[in-house]
């Protein structure tokens, strides 16, 4: 199933729309429509905006609801899923053939007894038990972790640029929408980071002391699964704004809440869509003394 954004990118390009004409008409920045075509928000958008989306660029009700469904789902069961579905397929294959090798019994189609007897039933439905053992092997291999590496090797070290500082006090302005991939003036070795698109940011401020020092290098994989209470580099809209805070979301409500650790700054509470992006810590690096 295609995701939310790879629909919206190709419905808005097929209709002509730009960014801007798109978000005025669901009511968004532009910016926001940017970081979901380009997998960029955490979570999709709420149902309310998905819905907008769908009226918007004409597409048919509840399909981008369906494509969000299926991005939270984990991957486990994606991967049970795919598995039923393959041998679902697999059962109408054979039932095709079935019904091609026996339909036309009078101009010389085989019987389904001679089919057995012959050894050709035996023999296609074990060509079918090997194409779903494979098939599901192939899943398998692909929600592994070490699939990152071609050969099964997960990379020792990787180069992570430091991108910009990220305020843990109050938002600040972010410059890196338009920053090039991978290209920066400073990079950090961090051993055993395998998502490509992994960054890392200066801590700027006080408010995440004592776990974070201003100075300190802190490193986000917009690949690592968000949990609960997880700190994370956050964007915000309007476009541009981010901070570094652990972050809650509240279950009844979906308001997430952007927590200090420092007990001079107070919290604050937003509503989902207000938040464009979520990217989990994953190391830091700090100077001793």
């Amino acid at each position: 199933m295609q995701t939310v954004g790879k629909i919206v990118r190709e419905r808005r390009q097929n209709r002509g729309l730009t960014l801007a004409a798109l978000a005025q008409a669901v009511g968004v920045t532009k910016g926001y429509i940017s970081m979901i075509e380009n997998h960029r928000v955490t979570n999709p958008p709420s149902q309310q905006i998905l819905a907008q989306m769908e009226i918007a660029l004409a597409i048919g009700k509840g399909e981008l609801q369906r494509a969000a469904a299926w991005q939270n789902t984990p991957a486990p069961v994606k991967e049970q899923f795919e598995v039923v579905a393959d041998a679902a397929e697999q059962g109408q294959e054979l039932a095709r053939w079935l019904k091609s090798a026996t339909s036309q019994r009078s101009d010389g189609a085989k019987s389904l007894d001679q089919l057995h007897k012959s050894g050709e039933l035996s023999k296609r439905i074990n060509g079918l038990l090997r194409k779903g053992k494979k098939s599901a092997a192939a899943s398998s291999r692909a929600n592994s972790p070490r699939s990152e590496s071609i050969d099964g090797r997960v990379p020792l070290r990787y180069q992570v640029p430091v991108i910009n500082r990220v305020a843990a006090g109050y938002p600040r302005d972010f410059t890196d929408l338009d920053f090039p991939r991978h290209v920066a003036d400073e990079y950090v070795s961090v051993p055993g980071i395998t998502d490509n698109d992994a960054f890392a940011a200066r801590v700027v401020g006080d408010s995440m002391q004592p776990d974070y020092r201003e100075g300190d290098i802190v490193v986000f994989s917009p690949a690592a699964t968000f949990t609960d209470g997880c700190d994370c580099f956050v964007r915000l809209e309007p476009d541009h704004e981010t901070t570094f805070k652990r972050v809650f979301i509240e279950k009844k409500t979906g308001l997430v809440r952007l927590q200090p650790l420092n007990a001079n700054y107070p919290p604050r509470v937003l509503e989902r869509q207000q938040i464009a992006g979520m990217y989990r810590a994953v190391w830091r690096f700090s100077p001793l003394g």
